[in-house]
């Protein structure tokens, strides 16, 4: 069984990508890509689409230089400093903890995010419609769902008198995210057993625990590590047969049982045209002229 509703938000225009401005002066553009786990090949691909849809192929016009934390976020910010060493066209900031790290680094290349929490909130942007500053990109606010995936749990589960959250610490967003649920939990009654997990081998530990403590179904929290890990988490989910919901269509593509938010390849690609869109667009203001400054339309996608 799946539920689906998808809420992806595309920044108004305040970062530009000057990709064929850099092109003029050093041939071939580079864009920074800066994760905090690695992608598979079909949400890498989601990015070279949205790139390619607006003329940018890799390895033609283009070329993306890959840096991951490989779930360790305290390497995130040296990373990101080591691209911004290389001089990139652009950065694409995977997850929160990459957004920042980014930010961070630099105050003049431009950065483009693609996150599942409220940009606002975590300081990346002044506003959704005019981000101001180096910084814009994608939001799909997965991360304040928590409370609307316990409700949905409990009408799986009715009798279910005890729920687990798993959560990963080293997230930015994962304090939010327990007093979302926490306050959802108190409302409804229900006893929630927080765990946290921020390696392979914790997910392992943390289903043991779930299990001694006689949960009875599961929710998981948004993170990118869980994400890389979803064939591991349905896979344990389903073992134990354990009622879970996740975060992203993506878990339920690979047979989980029921997930409530956006699908985060949409979201890549959205990344990929708004980058080759806003390169498209500085071109033409440079052949036209100098025009007064004007955000974007907020276009906003969603689907029950």
């Amino acid at each position: 069984m799946t539920s689906r509703r998808e809420f992806i938000t595309l920044l108004g225009g305040a970062a530009v990508w000057p990709l064929a401005a850099r092109a003029q002066q050093a041939g071939v553009p580079v864009v920074g890509l800066l994760l905090s786990t690695q992608l598979d090949d079909r949400q890498v691909g989601a990015i070279r689409q949205g790139l390619r849809d607006a003329g940018y192929i890799e390895g033609r016009n283009v070329a993306i230089k890959y840096r991951s934390g490989d779930g360790r976020f305290d390497r995130l910010p040296a990373l990101a400093a080591e691209l911004v060493a290389d001089g990139p066209a652009a950065i694409v900031a995977v997850s929160p903890a990459a957004s920042l790290a980014s930010k961070a680094a630099t105050a003049t290349i431009p950065i483009v995010f693609v996150i599942g929490a409220d940009p606002v909130d975590l300081g990346l942007v002044s506003s959704l419609n005019r981000p101001g500053g180096n910084v814009t990109g994608v939001t799909f606010f997965i991360n304040t769902l928590g409370a609307k995936r316990l409700e949905l749990l409990r009408e799986l589960v009715p009798n279910a008198a005890v729920v687990g959250f798993l959560v990963n610490p080293t997230n930015p967003t994962s304090e939010s995210q327990i007093a979302d649920v926490r306050s959802a939990g108190r409302s409804s009654g229900v006893d929630l057993l927080i765990l946290n997990a921020g390696s392979e081998r914790d997910i392992d530990a943390a289903f043991a625990s779930f299990l001694q403590q006689r949960v009875n179904a599961i929710i998981i929290g948004a993170d990118s590590l869980f994400l890389s890990r979803r064939d591991q988490l349905v896979g344990l989910a389903a073992r134990h047969a354990l009622p879970a919901i996740y975060y992203l269509r993506e878990f339920a593509e690979v047979g989980g049982l029921i997930s409530y938010g956006a699908s985060i390849t949409d979201a890549f690609r959205l990344a990929g045209g708004s980058a080759g869109a806003n390169s498209q667009r500085r071109k033409a203001s440079r052949l036209a002229g100098p025009a007064s400054p004007r955000a974007n339309p907020v276009p906003t996608h969603a689907t029950a």
